[in-house]
């Protein structure tokens, strides 16, 4: 019988034989992670379920990303809990402030998420990983404790949908705009507890950086992960990343599919979504006169060094706007590091802007740029609901970097092409 990707990864990962869509299924995990919010609560009910030993000590990640650098007493506290349990039980990958990174773009920049894997995370944005070619997908707290424990996790097989992109991307556009399209049309809920594979000639010639930004906003569709097929780019990532052998798995010709979406990318411009949800994206040349106060580009979506790339080619030699602040977040310290090496950090401080050590802070409103009563940004994170980013009455604008850059020098939402 032919499978998809997603099913021939659960068929390696299950002693369920014929399972099918719908059927709750035993799966055996190969990495499982938390960070400074989740983990805590997963720690508890570890120890309060009698465990004495993690089912791994390699594959394990605790990664303190949220609230670190510590913002107050009670996110140090929390991150003093991750701290001692790695200790207590020899968790291998621990990874404190100097080393650490927003988390789904650390696991994959350290090789120790793969290609045919199952992985779960304490976190939403788990999917981020099956830009790879894994089944990614998020949990609560509670169950994180128990996969800590037993290596395993019970979950129901989600049907696929295929997302067929052709033709030739226009200038500007990158996989944020894609994705913020594609959910724009389908909806908050259009792909609900489904996968959402990503396909076609578009795809294939994606950079991994733009992969792994579509696969993070699947959940914003909804769905219960993203995925792409693994390829020759996929496999050029991995050279000398990759910590552990791994298995490439493909979809079959004639794999079943709930249904197949067919997107033309000649006509997609650059998308902004208004808020307060990711569905409401618009091009570039609906938005209008929207000024901002704050433009952020960073975060588990768009903080990788291509996006630094983009923004630093926009600003160079330019001033943010007065009346803007410009808060530049690498997303990992290699990724930082690289920066520096490039002169990109050069470039970002003076035009104005301030770079800050890898971490989640503000796309959660947690800290480094909490918007206050009737303040405007536009944000390179991946949701924009009510108070995400700080005060219930704030406004958050999604944008690929090359807006997010452009806004900041124009003071409003703007094109690349206005300010180049």
């Amino acid at each position: 019988m032919p499978k998809t990707i997603v099913e021939k990864i659960l068929s390696a990962h299950t002693d369920t034989e014929n399972f099918k869509i719908g059927d709750i299924i035993k799966a055996r995990v190969d990495f499982a992670f938390a960070n400074d919010i989740t983990a805590p609560l997963a720690i508890k009910y570890f120890k309060e379920s009698g465990a004495s030993q993690v089912f791994d000590k390699k594959r394990i990640g605790l990664i303190p990303d949220h609230f670190a650098p510590n913002k107050d007493i009670k996110s140090a506290e929390q991150c003093k809990l991750l701290r001692k349990f790695a200790r207590e039980y020899g968790i291998e990958n621990y990874f404190e402030i100097g080393k650490m990174g927003v988390e789904h773009a650390l696991l994959p920049e350290k090789g120790l998420v793969l290609p045919g894997d199952v992985v779960v995370g304490a976190d939403s944005h788990t999917d981020t990983s099956g830009a790879l070619g894994a089944l990614a997908i998020g949990v609560g707290s509670t169950d994180l404790a128990a996969i800590m424990a037993l290596g395993e996790v019970w979950l129901k097989v989600p049907p696929t949908i295929k997302f067929v992109y052709s033709g030739k991307l226009n200038k500007w556009v990158s996989g944020k705009d894609l994705i913020l399209y594609t959910i724009s049309q389908i909806g908050v809920d259009g792909a609900n507890y489904k996968v959402m594979e990503f396909s076609g000639e578009v795809i294939r010639n994606l950079s991994m950086d733009n992969r792994f930004t579509m696969c993070n906003m699947a959940i914003e569709a909804g769905a219960k992960t993203g995925i792409i097929e693994p390829d020759e780019i996929t496999l050029e990532y991995l050279r000398g990343r990759a910590q552990r052998p791994y298995h490439v798995y493909k979809n079959d010709p004639d794999a079943p599919y709930e249904k197949i979406i067919e997107i033309d990318v000649t006509k997609i411009e650059p998308q902004v979504a208004f808020p307060h949800l990711p569905e409401n994206a618009q091009p570039i040349s609906q938005v209008g006169n929207i000024k901002i106060d704050q433009s952020i580009i960073g975060s588990c979506t768009n903080g990788r060094i291509e996006d630094l790339r983009i923004a630093a080619q926009i600003l160079k030699g330019k001033q943010v706007h007065p009346q803007v602040r410009l808060i530049i977040i690498p997303a990992t310290q290699d990724v930082y590091l690289q920066a520096l090496r490039e002169g990109l950090v050069d470039i970002f401080i003076s035009s104005g802007a301030v770079v800050s050590t890898p971490t989640c802070g503000p796309c959660l409103g947690g800290y480094m740029g909490i918007l206050a009563k009737e303040e405007r940004a536009i944000s390179t994170t991946n949701r924009n609901f009510v108070g995400r980013m700080g005060h219930p009455e704030s406004e958050v604008y999604l944008a690929s970097p090359a807006v997010a850059a452009a806004s900041a020098l124009a003071g409003r939402i703007a094109s690349p092409e206005e300010v180049n």
